[in-house]
């Protein structure tokens, strides 16, 4: 979605900053066509480069097979495939049918299995297409469930578009982790209409255990009118750590981290705690506060003794 190329060493750097903050799994680069997005034509290099982490999953987009050959090249963690549940959504961003998607990635999961790489699938539109509207339940099972009969280890639940509300997140949580609990679940939501992260605290309640989520809330859609990115890491894990849950996160880097990216594509980021800060982050009082006491406590004399 950025327009500027960010350069290679600045891609390395922050992702290595990145892999020291807590993160169990990084998404760094999209191997699809270099024609298509050429900001990632360095894909390769910035896999080859980054200072990997132990502990830390490294994965990337990967879209067909010829991607999925560059992505084994590079010695990617994990693929992660992406089809959407909506056929027309599917027709414009991918400009092929769901079926014909599907009969793609089961090349590329064939492709993964021989090389013992484990491959989660991005089920795009899960909770809504702007172009076709609601997107029924029993169509994303019945993807979910062709998915897992050739051995996919996890399923991302993707509001691509921003749609997604929070009872209706956590009744399609709810019934795919009682359906299928030995798959890896993640949630994926952007924040359009300003529910994202309500959106996640519907997930979390309902068993999901990884979120996906982007540094600063870089990001969108380009099939989605007013599409924002996904909500931003740091209000996440500030979220979540405020309600008590232990996220492994480091929020001052976070914030760190957000305010590098900022500079490197070279305008504002939609996230919010990047900006203010943690809730306790204290702040000095105005530089007259002295005066202000001051003038409060003669008051009080005044009404004491008129």
């Amino acid at each position: 979605m950025e327009s500027r190329f960010i350069p290679t060493d600045d891609k390395v750097a922050l992702i290595d900053q990145l892999s020291g903050l807590g993160y169990a799994k990084i998404e760094v680069t999209s191997f699809t066509s270099t024609k298509a997005i050429p900001a990632l034509r360095d894909g390769e290099e910035v896999m080859h480069r980054i200072a990997r982490r132990p502990g830390v999953v490294y994965t990337a987009l990967v879209p067909n097979v010829r991607g999925a050959q560059r992505a084994l090249e590079s010695r990617i963690d994990e693929f992660n495939i992406v089809m959407s549940a909506s056929e027309t959504h599917n027709l414009a961003n991918l400009r092929m049918t769901r079926a014909q998607s599907f009969a793609q990635l089961a090349e590329v999961i064939a492709l993964a299995k021989q090389a013992g790489v484990p491959v989660n699938v991005s089920l795009s539109c899960v909770f809504g297409c702007p172009m076709e509207g609601e997107v029924q339940l029993g169509a994303v099972l019945g993807w979910i469930e062709r998915f897992a009969a050739l051995g996919v280890q996890g399923v991302t639940l993707c509001d691509t578009t921003g749609m997604a509300y929070p009872t209706q997140v956590q009744a399609v949580c709810e019934e795919v982790v009682a359906r299928y609990p030995l798959m890896d679940w993640t949630a994926h939501f952007h924040n359009t209409r300003g529910m994202g992260l309500a959106n996640t605290v519907a997930a979390v309640e309902a068993g999901i255990r990884r979120l996906d989520m982007s540094l600063g809330g870089i990001g969108g859609c380009p099939y989605a009118p007013g599409a924002t990115g996904n909500v931003a890491t740091e209000d996440v894990v500030h979220m979540l750590q405020c309600m008590g849950y232990d996220t492994g996160m480091d929020l001052d880097g976070l914030i760190a981290a957000a305010a590098e990216l900022e500079s490197l594509v070279q305008h504002a980021l939609p996230g919010q705690v990047s900006r203010a800060g943690h809730r306790l982050a204290r702040h000095a009082p105005p530089s007259d506060f002295n005066d202000i006491v001051a003038r409060a406590q003669a008051r009080g004399q005044k009404e004491l003794h008129p």
